[in-house]
């Protein structure tokens, strides 16, 4: 993207082609969720395995066709890059999509999933939905026009600190050869927070985050459709969201710290002495492990 906010390929992307953006995120989602509760808790679901705790069913499937179906109808030639289907070459935007973030829960009838979708070209995550298919909660965001929560603005928690703090984290289990200095953070995180919720839905928990439930969230080696709508989410809602070292590389290696500035820095510092991006590409090097794209429990 270049100074004047456009595409080195394509025209200046304004308030109201950002706005459209949005808005076909959010119509993407609606679609994807449709499916998702026409699936739940069916007891003839097709489940197949990809990878160790690693699940994809037909309901994740189903999910993403409608979502692709959507985006492709307004915007035929962007690229895509989807959980199942992988990355389309195209023009322009990029739409990153999670059509099921939380499928283990989903596939135990554990009612914590959603939809996510983001649109991003050279670096920039421009809009991004998060949607609930249950309860219907919808989270968006365009660049530069703020963050809504059911169409209503939301800001990150007031919260400025550790102490007293509400977060929400992830267990790394596409990252276990990490698991002994994750767990070290963890335990000088606990000892100063209130509580510590681990859902398992990343994209869902960066939007309640960026919606001031959660003041924080910590995660380690998540895969960029989980991470992208959370992502602008946070940052619109006024709060901060960076990898362990305070960067912007969290598509890089996944791992993601948010929340309100104050916050966020101290979390930051709590979890440095034991966790930085050296230490994990050194105990878990990118090229032989696959993130955790879907943060699945063991089933």
């Amino acid at each position: 993207m270049t100074a004047d906010g456009s595409l080195a390929d394509g025209p200046a992307l304004d308030g109201q082609a950002l706005d459209r953006l949005r808005i076909v995120a959010l119509e993407a989602a609606e679609a994807g969720a449709a499916e998702l509760r026409r699936y739940f808790r069916r007891g003839d679901l097709d489940v197949r395995r990809k990878a160790e705790h690693d699940f994809v069913t037909e309901a994740d499937h189903a999910s993403e066709r409608r979502v692709l179906e959507v985006i492709r109808s307004h915007y035929p030639d962007h690229q895509i890059l989807a959980e199942e289907q992988g990355a389309v070459a195209g023009e322009g935007v990029e739409w990153v999509i999670d059509p099921l973030d939380g499928t283990s829960n989903f596939l135990h009838g554990v009612p914590y999933f959603c939809v996510s979708i983001g649109a991003r070209a050279e670096g920039a995550m421009l809009a991004a939905a998060v949607l609930e298919p249950l309860s219907g909660d919808c989270f968006s965001a365009r660049r530069g026009g703020g963050a809504f929560w059911n169409d209503r603005p939301m800001t990150v928690s007031a919260h400025t600190e550790l102490a007293g703090s509400f977060l929400a984290t992830g267990y790394p289990f596409r990252a276990r050869a990490a698991l002994s200095k994750y767990l070290e953070a963890f335990h000088d995180v606990f000892l100063q927070a209130r509580g510590l919720r681990r859902c398992g839905a990343a994209a869902l928990d960066l939007a309640y985050t960026a919606a001031g439930v959660y003041d924080g969230f910590f995660e380690l080696r998540l895969a960029p459709w989980d991470i992208a709508a959370g992502m602008l989410l946070i940052e619109e809602a006024g709060g901060a969201v960076s990898d362990l070292d305070g960067g912007s590389a969290c598509f890089r290696g996944g791992n993601v710290v948010a929340g309100p500035a104050a916050l966020h820095a101290e979390l930051l510092a709590t979890l440095a002495p034991h966790l930085d991006e050296a230490t994990l590409d050194r105990l878990e090097p990118l090229s032989g492990a696959p993130r955790n794209s879907d943060r699945a429990d063991a089933v």
